[in-house]
């Protein structure tokens, strides 16, 4: 699906385009839920930043993303466990499928919810609450995994389908 050269300028040039939209979107798609917000907008860019770029661009991605939302107000401490491992887990599932079935790339991207539900949920609860002495989190496993879940599933499906659209046409564009 990728360029099979892909440059630094490339990969820049992408991450710009996704920061841009992960932060032009938050104002307007999510759903508050007691001290987060859940945002399926991110999950999306995590989801196409992952199979584009590979874990560590789209992690760092989500990153700065993270901070521009917080710094503007439109975003809270839990978009850092919430996002950076979604798109790092993606980018590790799509560089697995590079390796054994590269047709099917884009699936990676639906592994999203691992990384956002499983293993940020789980950070959510189990550090980030406690430290900044959030109570209504702190120890509230199920209702964040259910939370991230709610935010995470519609935004990595809504990244595949936009990767389809992608990879087809890049498919039509590099057949002439």
């Amino acid at each position: 699906m990728a360029l099979n050269k892909q440059t630094l300028t490339y990969k820049v040039v992408v991450s710009a385009i996704l920061i841009a939209l992960g932060v032009g979107l938050a104002p307007f798609i999510y759903i508050p839920f007691l001290t987060a917000k859940a945002y399926p907008g991110q999950h999306m860019i995590n989801a196409i930043a992952g199979v584009l770029l590979g874990p560590l661009w789209a992690a760092f991605i989500a990153t700065i993303i993270g901070v521009i939302r917080n710094a503007l107000g439109i975003g809270t401490i839990y978009a850092f466990p919430g996002g950076i491992p979604g798109g790092f887990i993606v980018g590790i599932f799509s560089y697995i499928l590079k390796k054994v079935k590269p047709k099917i790339i884009e699936y990676a991207a639906l592994t999203e919810p691992i990384g956002t539900v499983i293993i940020g949920g789980t950070l959510s609860v189990y550090i980030v609450a406690p430290l900044i002495g959030d109570l209504k989190v702190s120890g509230a496993l199920i209702p964040i995994w259910f939370l991230f879940g709610i935010s995470s599933i519609p935004g990595s499906i809504i990244g595949f389908f936009i990767l389809k659209v992608l990879k087809y046409v890049y498919k039509r564009t590099t057949l002439k």
